[in-house]
């Protein structure tokens, strides 16, 4: 069975952990002090014993750590982002903790003497190997799945949207090593099939096939018509004692990944899931935004200077035009860009897209239209709390009203400071492209955010998202 497969794994791990990271220490031991350049170099050693006997207590530090961190969860679960995010998290700790021990003993001869660079050399080495080590697993466990072997065996208990959506992801993933044994349900026929899983039975054989002990796993996948059957599928599933998951028949209802909150024993589902209503998340998104808009004048200021002077002297009128946006909560706000057209009606402009040839586009404006230099005056929109560095792009109070009836969730992009880029932007959905597929990288954004995802959509802006083909 999957349960004692998985309980042999988990202990392989432990012991491989504890391998690599006494191997890390060792090697970082080797290239600070044993291959004699320390001594060489006239520092103060401490005897080889003391640093290997430092193990004993440096390994089962680690392994509590992992624990702490839920490394040792199966790897069906456990993405490799998000692995590689606990493995690094546990070790910051392990290494704090590992100088705090060094400065609070310093009066100690062996712990003032013991190589602060080792400290360092381990922090690095373990992370790296600690991650070799579990993607190599990784490869290998999937290796087999694919291949029949190490199978979660699993029974689907109704017929629904969310079951054909489970279906069909174990169907594109046979590296999960799930392997459907059939679905149990009451107004579908027996003998039917979907994607090659077959309906078994009506839910009243769930009892017998229970006693027959031998799935891994039960999911529960009612459509929203049968939840009153839900109380007795979960009392016989806890009785026989096989392990049990609820996936929802919301798909349609609430198109998104909620998360729980615990209301003192009342379980409140939120429809969406938002970080950056966090307020410590918000602080610190807010505080780089600050950092990142100032450090944006002063680069672009020279390029800001020449492209003001051009403006001027190319095409009478204002150098830096103010439109009307949609930002935070719906509030409106005055966006700042570059006048890359003539002056032209207000009232016209509000509810007119810029195509392709626009004779208003003026031959400075097609320059930094191209390469987004007129959208740099935003940097102080982003200093002023308006916009963030990253984000939705905010669109103008017309189209707002237009796109909330056309398209589903469209709103949604307004929980949030929009952005001067964004995830739809470095993935090329910028200028005259699908508003919906703009949307859908909107909420994945929203739904998924993280300082790192912030920085990594600011590494792809420089390297592909200032020239832009769809800007007219």
């Amino acid at each position: 069975m999957i349960k004692d497969n998985q309980t042999s794994l988990n202990r392989f791990h432990v012991v491989l952990d504890a391998l690599v990271t006494a191997a890390s220490y060792l090697l970082a031991w080797y290239l600070v002090i044993g291959n004699g350049r320390a001594r060489m170099l006239g520092r103060n050693t401490l005897e080889p014993e003391f640093y290997f006997a430092a193990l004993i207590l440096i390994v089962p530090f680690y392994l509590v750590l992992y624990s702490f961190f839920n490394l040792y969860t199966p790897k069906r679960v456990l993405g490799r982002r998000n692995e590689f995010g606990k493995i690094l998290k546990a070790n910051t700790i392990g290494v704090l903790v590992f100088g705090l021990v060094l400065y609070l003993g310093s009066k100690e001869p062996h712990l003032y003497n013991f190589s602060r660079r080792l400290v360092v050399y381990f922090y690095v080495i373990n992370i790296l190997l600690i991650t070799a080590e579990r993607n190599t697993i990784r490869i290998v466990l999937r290796s087999a799945r694919s291949r029949g072997y190490n199978l979660k065996h699993i029974l689907l208990v109704g017929y629904s949207s969310a079951a054909e959506g489970f279906v069909d992801r174990v169907k594109q993933n046979p590296e999960w090593g799930y392997q459907i044994r059939g679905i149990l349900d009451d107004r579908k026929e027996r003998g039917s099939e979907y994607n090659g899983i077959r309906i078994i039975g009506s839910i009243d054989d769930l009892d017998y096939i229970l006693e027959q002990n031998a799935l891994d796993e039960i999911a529960i996948t009612l459509s929203l018509g049968d939840y009153e059957k839900l109380r007795h599928i979960v009392a016989l599933c806890e009785k026989s004692g096989v392990h049990t998951k609820f996936i929802p028949d919301y798909g349609n209802i609430i198109p998104t990944v909620p998360y729980m909150e615990d209301l003192q024993g009342l379980p409140v589902i939120h429809i969406r899931h938002v970080p950056l209503n966090n307020m410590s998340n918000a602080a610190v998104k807010r505080a780089v935004d600050i950092f990142g808009s100032i450090v944006g004048i002063v680069l672009f200021s020279p390029i800001m200077l020449i492209v003001a002077v051009l403006i001027k002297l190319t095409s009478p009128g204002p150098v830096i035009y103010c439109q009307e946006r949609v930002g935070l909560h719906n509030r409106p706000f005055k966006m700042y860009k570059f006048r890359s057209m003539t002056v032209q009606d207000p009232g016209k402009e509000k509810s007119r897209w810029t195509t392709r040839g626009d004779s208003r586009v003026t031959p400075i404006g097609k320059l930094i239209r191209k390469t987004s230099i007129d959208e740099t005056p935003q940097f102080f929109n982003i200093l002023k709390g308006d916009m963030s560095l990253v984000g939705p792009r905010p669109e103008r109070p017309f189209f707002v009203e237009k796109f909330k009836e056309e398209i589903p969730r469209y709103m949604i992009k307004h929980q949030v400071r929009p952005g001067l880029t964004g995830w739809a932007q470095v993935n090329g959905y910028r200028g005259d492209t699908s508003i919906m597929k703009r949307i859908e990288h909107d909420l994945y954004y929203i739904e998924n955010w993280s300082l790192g995802f912030d920085f990594k959509i600011l590494f792809l802006t420089v390297f592909k998202g200032f020239i832009n083909k769809n800007a007219y």
